[in-house]
């Protein structure tokens, strides 16, 4: 077997892998229509896979897609823009624009492939009219501090905007048009991966509303009188519309975990699914984690000793401290206090982009000697959860997992490596402080 902190960022990267749009693109392209062919598209993934599709589409492209800053690459025939996430900017909002705009007037033999990822929500900002680019970037901040989950934020983001909630789509008709996805949300559900730009939408202003009540989101005026009026509603199934248009699912967080199986497997590491769709509260989830691995170490269950606990999901985060934070790095924060230092217990935790919260660094990787390092260099592990600091606390180890845009993004991904050296329980020489 590999040394801990080699096998679990080759897992990591197995993950990352194989949701690789030049993988994953090919065998959904369809045949050409007799009309046009129109690209589009949103997503830190959007621009590899509009090169994925240059790269396997016979003849003339033409199009445009929108991606994070920095995860731009270069296409022949396809435009790329780039654009802010996670709070969006003016840049999205005029992509935005002119991708309605350039689906106008087609014609029921014309064909708009259209490539989504996540990220997609914040790279296409375009708001109803009432709704101003300011109104929608307040609202999208506070939700990403209230520890609301995505389905709940997308919901919100669907019945302020112009081109989400299945409006794309119905600008294209009578066009025929397919959405290929790669998914970023747990549950794999298409009208939340980038907020469903070509899927219709099922939930109401109502919801919108009642959820940004919930977690008590100052709403702007003009933003009550949209969801209010009903004039935010989404376009919902059966709408004729959208009628010819389609989905298909290439990358997937369960086929991201697959991979890594596969390669524990490899390694000698029989590997346990614990699901493709965690969500929760970063740091109960952690605690919760750390319950499990200490029940392997302990009683061989739910599998004996060694082993590897892969999951993936979208936690959240309520943000109560002012430190360089992300879900990943909030998780393992957690999950090193509830473990207290066991011995042989190893993980890592990730965005599969490359980015956790706003910093550039996909995650980090928690050993067993982590806390005790971390208190020798004065840092209160406790007061670093409570202060949403995770990044500051991995980075001073010397254990933030870097990766660079990866463009791709098929969500989170953790694995808790737990060896034969955890069977026995050592007495530790350190409490963190209080």
């Amino acid at each position: 077997m590999p040394a801990p902190r080699e096998l679990l960022r080759q897992l990591f990267d197995a993950a990352i892998g194989a949701a690789a749009p030049e993988l994953c693109i090919a065998a959904h392209l369809p045949p050409r229509p007799q009309g046009r062919l129109i690209v589009i598209g949103a997503g830190k993934a959007s621009a590899a896979m509009a090169r994925a599709v240059e790269a396997h589409y016979p003849g003339e492209l033409s199009g445009l897609v929108v991606t994070r800053y920095g995860h731009a690459v270069r296409c022949a025939q396809i435009e790329v823009v780039e654009a802010a996430h996670p709070v969006p900017d003016a840049s999205g909002m005029a992509a935005a624009q002119r991708m309605l705009d350039l689906v106008q007037g087609l014609s029921a033999d014309d064909l708009v492939l259209c490539l989504i990822s996540g990220g997609g929500s914040s790279l296409l900002p375009l708001p109803l009219a009432g709704v101003t680019l300011a109104d929608k970037q307040a609202i999208n901040r506070a939700l990403l501090k209230s520890g609301a989950g995505i389905g709940e934020i997308n919901c919100v983001r669907r019945h302020l905007s112009a081109i989400k909630g299945g409006r794309l789509a119905a600008a294209c008709y009578p066009a025929r048009v397919l959405t290929l996805l790669i998914s970023d949300v747990p549950g794999d559900n298409p009208i939340d991966i980038a907020s469903g730009p070509t899927t219709a939408d099922p939930t109401s202003c109502a919801d919108a509303l009642e959820i940004l009540e919930r977690y008590r989101i100052a709403v702007p005026a003009a933003v009550r009188r949209v969801l209010d009026s009903g004039q935010g509603e989404s376009i919902k199934p059966g709408d004729k519309r959208l009628a010819r248009a389609s989905t298909r699912l290439i990358a997937t967080p369960q086929m991201a975990l697959e991979a890594a199986a596969e390669l524990a497997r490899a390694a000698g590491i029989p590997p346990v699914m614990l699901g493709d769709s965690l969500e929760g509260e970063a740091r109960e989830v952690g605690k919760l984690m750390a319950g499990i691995a200490r029940s392997v170490a302990q009683h061989g269950h739910p599998h004996p000793l060694p082993c590897v606990l892969l999951s993936g999901g979208e936690t959240t985060v309520t943000v109560r401290g002012n430190g360089r934070g992300g879900r990943n790095v909030e998780f393992l924060l957690a999950l090193g206090i509830a473990l207290d230092g066991h011995a042989g217990i190893w993980a890592i935790a990730g965005d599969t982009d490359g980015v956790d919260g706003v910093e550039e660094r996909a995650g980090a990787l928690l050993a067993p000697d982590s806390l005790a390092r971390a208190l020798a260099l004065g840092i209160d592990p406790r007061h670093s959860l409570a202060n949403n600091d995770g990044h500051s606390f991995f980075a001073a180890l010397d254990d933030s997992v870097l990766t660079g845009p990866t463009l791709t993004n098929v969500n989170d991904f953790r694995a808790i490596l737990i060896t034969h050296e955890a069977a026995t329980r050592p007495t530790t020489d350190h409490a963190p402080t209080t």
